[in-house]
Formats: C-alpha cells, structure tokens, sequence
C-alpha cells in the first residue's frame, strides 16, 4: 500500500507467530486497559469518535482502485471481503465463515455466514463477492488503478479480463457454487493468495448502487440511509472538502459498534490537525515531527508503536544519470540517514538500508547497505563512485551530468526539511544540484503511472516519461516479503515505478536475474528456502539502489486518554471487529 498499506493460514506458521507478538507488544499509550479497570462508557450521545486525517479528500471511496493508507481507512469502516487480517496481521475469514483449499493449492472454496445483507438491507450472496471480485478485473476499473493486478493477478485468466480478451470470469475461475459458496481458482500455486485477498480490491460492492450511478456511485453511498456496503459502518454523510461522518451499520454479520458515529475530518497538514486536537476538536491525531518530545509527555495520551513502513526514494532508471549504478550508490551514500532520523525525527525513525522492514517474516539482519557502508553514509566512498559512474558514462565533469528533479510531496514541513538536508547533502559531497517539484499527495500518485513500468517494446519511448526522483513510502499490505520485492520490483509489475530490470542500463541482464529469482520464491513451497532466496534477492536490490531506503516509521500519534478499546497495530489500520470493542469513556 502506498502510504502515506494481507494470507493460506498455514503459511510459516512460525514466522507469523513471531510477527504476531511483535505487533503485539509494540502499542504504547493510554489505550487497551483490562476488563477488570475498564472505565464507565459515556451516554450515547456522547459516543463520537472524531478522527483526524492529514488529507484534503481521500483518493477514492472505490475498494476497487484503493492504493493509499487513508482511503485504505475509509473503505474498511464500510466495506469487507472475504477474509482480511486482524490486530496480529493473521489472515481471518471475514465474510466467509471458512474455506477449503484444494490438494494441489490451486482452487480455494469459501462458504458465506448465513443471511449476509448489505448495508441498506438487500441479501449479499456468492453471486455478490463474484461480481465484486470481477468487476476490479474488468479494464473499466484495473485501468484506473494499476493494482488489480497486484492483488488479484493470481486468478486464472485475470490477464485475459484486464486486457478485454474475455468479459468476465464468473463461470470460469470465479464459481459461484450456491448462493453461499463460491470458489476461486489461482493460476499457480502461491503461499500468499489469501494474505494477497485481503486487499481491498476483493471487497464486496453493491451491484444495484454502481448500476444505477456508474462511475460516481461512492458520491452516493449515504442515499437510501447508507447503502453499498456491508462493514461495521455505512455513510451518514461525506464531503469532499471537510471529511465523512459514519454511523454504525444495523445490518453488519459482525459485533456491532459501540459507537453512535465517527467523524474522520480531513486536515491539509500534520500541523493543523495537532493544533485541533489540543482544542479538543478532535480525539485522534498524528503528531507533527517537530512536536514528537512534547507529545510524548502527554503519557496517557501519547501511543507509539511499530509499523511496517519504509520511507524511500525512488530513482528512474530509464532516465540519466540513474541508468549507472555506481551513481545510484553514490547518491545513497552521501546522505547521512542517523543525522536525519536524529535531526528530524526526534530518533523516532529507524534509519535503514532494508526494502523488507523489521517485524516482518523474511526480515534479513545480516542485510548490508550498498558497499558495506554503515546508514550515516561514507562521503569519501560516495566520491569515488560517482566518479568510477561519471567515467563509464564518458563525463569528465560534473557539469556534464543531466539535470536532476527530485519529486515529492506537499505540505509537511518534516518531508520538506528531510528533502532540503538531503539535497545539501548531495550538493556538498557529490558537487550536484538536485531541483525539486513539490506537489499533492494524489498528483504525486498519479505521475507514478507516467514513471513507470514501461510496457514498451522500445524502452527508449518511455525515457524521460514521467518523473526522474521521487520520495514516497510503502507500507505492508500482508505480511510476506512477496508484499516488498516481487510486488515492487517484478517485471511487469504495476509498482515497479523506477523500471527495475527493464531499462537502457548495463546492469539490466542482472536485475532480470533477480526478478527471475523473487518469482521462484514466490511459488517455494519450502518456508525455509523460501525466504533464503527472498534474502538473496533483497541484497541483490540493496546492492542496486532499486529503492533508496531511508528509515522504518514508528508510528506515533495522540489519542484523548477516555478512548477506550482503540488497538495499535503495525498496519495503522483498524480492523473490522476491532470497532466493536472501541467506546468514550465518561469524561
């Protein structure tokens, strides 16, 4: 999930117990005391949950196209799938009440609860979650997005439904058995299938709303008194400007919510969000990076906990200088990431060389930054690169290097001093200029598209297309490296923005190697070398600069102490079920 982001249950039964107890021991603050000292729950009326989000709009209330954290938020307060992960980021079955899957791990049967309804009472069948799951296949919607494919590409023939060739899979991989079965038929055998359904583009959607509004239907979703959904809350209201009001979702198969609404307002920056919160405007805020040390004294306030989110920049390889890799390496290591985490981030941030976080199964510690050096960076190091790089290019001077344009985005002030050290850092050490484009959070997704991956039989059609640098995060979808590598860096691979692998560069043939080798993993059937050539092919991208890494988050926000029930976890996502458990206390 771009931030700023789920599988059989079998799957590395070990690592996922050591990430359930890492993600559980992480939370910190005035949240989850025991039942035993649970306070007093306040009147009705006053059961108002009111969120702030960093955020002019969300991207899209559509679970089909959803790629970012906020929209990711939105979509699962109203909207549900087959199964989807708890707390503990372990895969559960959500609508469906089980499954099977077959010998061969190719076809995965799911049997319904009984008397599912949506959220304006009409029945939700298997015919629902068939139409759901197809219509995110179908060129009308994956062309809007770019990770249908991502999530969904696993489905026989789902390259057949994105490219038109055939208008639907229902009847083919998609069965729907009864009303209350339906089976789905995987075109390989992949350990990650259900962490990878979890993702919001298999959610289930009400096929009479999007027939009757088309391509506006989430502007609808409060008519009829809330419908198209089937989540532990349905729409009151939403306005593209100030934020969405959601109440509680009579019709919802799960443990209903204790509160009577939840207000997520949006706020354009980090900045005046905090300045909300502390006139008690709103209960949930994140925390400016300059405000980090006087937050944390709010102790029965202030949560801190892990999260499975690297901070990076991207470099385009179709476009010059970043087609070298000794230039790669030598911009990554004149920055100084302990300077930076410490300087900017209070420590807060983890500085790091790692695509695959900490507390994620695949985590390799004995991974090295580029040429061995440590994450401060190695000045002297970073000159000889870039002039080893400047030599194969044929440039004597720096002046003959192309102008370089780092994008990224808007309105937080921690991004916009990161961006500016970091320039000067490369101004300093390396005698390079780098311009900036600073723009909206969406505009900056969008132009992700133009980057890259180029589908180009020609490569050189798509040089200079898009952007040349961009900082931006990822933050885990399901807890498998799957998610971080052969996600980002495949051939063909929606994410793989920066054409890692298909480019104009020499080393091109040997990243081509590597992809081959994050696809072998991906269909291992043995956890252990499984992993071991996802370690190999992490080193191997380090080594590239295919991301230049900068720090792991942890995450912290501020949350009025009389919240209660309110569970950290490392997706900075809260899950269906969990709502059920979150309440004002009297105050």
């Amino acid at each position: 999930m771009r931030s700023g982001k789920k599988f059989t249950l079998g799957f590395l039964p070990a690592l996922l117990t050591i990430i359930a107890m890492v993600v559980a021991g992480c939370g910190s603050g005035g949240n989850g005391p025991s039942s035993s000292t649970k306070p007093a729950a306040a009147p009705k009326s006053q059961q108002i949950f009111r969120w702030g989000v960093v955020d002019t709009d969300i991207a899209s209330f559509d679970p089909g196209i959803a790629t970012d954290l906020y929209s990711i938020n939105a979509i699962q307060m109203v909207f549900t799938g087959l199964v989807q992960e708890n707390n503990q980021l372990q895969v559960q079955d959500q609508l469906a009440q089980s499954h099977d899957m077959s010998p061969d791990g190719l076809t995965y049967t799911f049997h319904l609860r009984p008397n599912l309804k949506f959220s304006d009472g009409t029945p939700l069948t298997a015919q629902d979650v068939a139409y759901s799951i197809d219509r995110a296949l179908s060129p009308a919607v994956s062309q809007l997005n770019g990770v249908t494919q991502t999530y969904l590409g696993l489905i026989k023939d789902s390259d057949k439904r994105l490219n038109g060739k055939i208008s639907t899979l229902i009847g083919d991989s998609i069965k729907v058995i009864d009303a209350n079965t339906i089976s789905l038929t995987i075109s390989k055998a992949a350990p990650y299938f259900l962490q990878a359904l979890t993702y919001p583009t298999a959610y289930v959607v009400e096929k009479s709303v999007i027939d009757k509004w088309g391509t506006k239907w989430t502007d609808h979703l409060s008519d009829n008194g809330g419908q198209g959904g089937d989540g532990p809350f349905k729409v009151k209201s939403y306005s593209h400007t100030t934020g969405i009001v959601f109440v509680p979702n009579p019709n919802y198969y799960g443990p209903q919510p204790q509160l009577q609404e939840v207000d997520m307002d949006f706020y354009k920056t980090p900045e005046t969000s905090y300045a909300a919160y502390n006139a008690n405007q709103i209960d949930l805020t994140p925390i400016p990076a300059e405000d980090y040390q006087q937050a944390a004294l709010k102790v029965k306030e202030y949560h801190k906990f892990g999260e499975l989110t690297i901070d990076y920049l991207n470099m385009n390889y179709l476009d010059k200088p970043f087609d070298n890799i000794h230039i790669r390496q030598a911009f990554e290591l004149a920055i100084n990431k302990d300077a930076i985490s410490k300087a900017i981030y209070s420590g807060i941030r983890v500085p790091t060389c790692h695509i695959v976080p900490s507390g994620m199964p695949g985590y390799d510690p004995n991974l090295k930054c580029p040429g061995g050096a440590p994450t401060k960076g190695d000045p002297t190091m970073a000159k000889q690169l870039l002039q080893q790089g400047m030599q194969e290019e044929g440039w004597t001077s720096v002046s003959q290097i192309p102008p370089i344009k780092i994008t990224y985005e808007s309105g937080v002030s921690a991004l916009d001093n990161e961006i500016t050290t970091i320039r000067q850092e490369w101004q300093q050490v390396l005698g390079i200029t780098v311009t900036t484009q600073v723009v909206d959070f969406n505009t900056l997704l969008n132009n992700l598209a133009l980057s890259g991956p180029c589908t180009q039989t020609d490569l050189t059609k798509c040089v200079g297309k898009g952007m040349q640098m961009w900082a931006l995060a990822w933050g885990a979808d399901y807890p498998d490296p799957q998610d971080w590598l052969t996600l980002q860096f495949d051939k063909g691979a929606p994410n793989n923005n920066g054409n890692y692998g298909q480019n104009l560069g020499s080393g091109a043939a040997e990243q081509q190697q590597v992809q081959t080798l994050m696809e072998q993993a991906d269909v291992d059937q043995n956890p252990t070398d499984r992993i071991a050539k996802y370690n190999q092919a992490e080193q191997a991208l380090v080594n590239d600069v295919a991301w230049l890494s900068l720090d792991q988050r942890t995450g912290v926000s501020l949350m009025k102490s009389y919240v209660t029930g309110w569970v950290d976890n490392a997706l900075n996502e809260p899950t269906p079920d969990s709502w059920a458990n979150v309440y004002i206390a009297v105050h």
